[in-house]
């Protein structure tokens, strides 16, 4: 009997190279698709492509469906993949590479709105050297789903009847300075 050879798919390097080219990206080449980082990942059932997956995906060139959907989005930044990698990989410094692709490309908002809360927390600690909560928060709600504050108005409540929700923002010294980190951030290519 002919033994039949079965050829795998090239890797698509085109978005193989733009995720290395991303602080955090440059590992992913040398993953070896044993799923140590699904199994050990606490969110990934809440994930639309769980970790292997979103590697295998990233090496077969599934830029828009990857950077569209929720995936790096869910992850909680605990690094136990990392820790349990046979091969040294960081998963989750991976994730956050393609989430800085995901805002870049402008793919990042079809279905979640973290990003959105990424940008409004960026924005509030950019204009304040902390972040404002509540500030934060109103932006967040009329950005999304106005409607949804809703329902987390006695939390709300709650917290500013026990002083930790304060109505008025604080302001660090070293705005200058912090503006100045920011910028160079931005420029690096961090958040906007």
């Amino acid at each position: 009997m002919a033994e039949t050879m079965v050829e795998a798919p090239a890797v698509k390097t085109s978005f193989v190279d733009e995720v290395c080219s991303v602080p955090g990206g440059e590992a992913i080449r040398s993953c070896i698709q044993c799923g140590m980082c699904t199994g050990s990942c606490p969110t990934a059932n809440n994930w639309d492509y769980q970790p292997r997956r979103v590697i295998a995906m990233v090496r077969a060139g599934f830029r828009e469906e990857l950077l569209s959907s929720n995936s790096m989005w869910f992850c909680a930044s605990c690094y136990t993949c990392t820790v349990r990698c046979p091969r040294d990989i960081k998963p989750a410094d991976i994730m956050h590479a393609l989430e800085v692709l995901a805002v870049r490309s402008g793919l990042s908002t079809k279905q979640s709105r973290t990003p959105v809360m990424y940008q409004c927390f960026v924005d509030s600690a950019r204009g304040n050297g902390r972040v404002y909560e509540l500030g934060m928060m109103i932006k967040l709600f009329l950005k999304t789903n106005p409607f949804a504050a809703i329902k987390l108005a006695p939390v709300g409540l709650g917290l500013f009847l026990h002083g930790r929700l304060p109505l008025r923002p604080t302001r660090i010294k070293g705005m200058k300075e912090l503006k100045a980190i920011m910028d160079k951030a931005k420029k690096l290519g961090g958040a906007k």
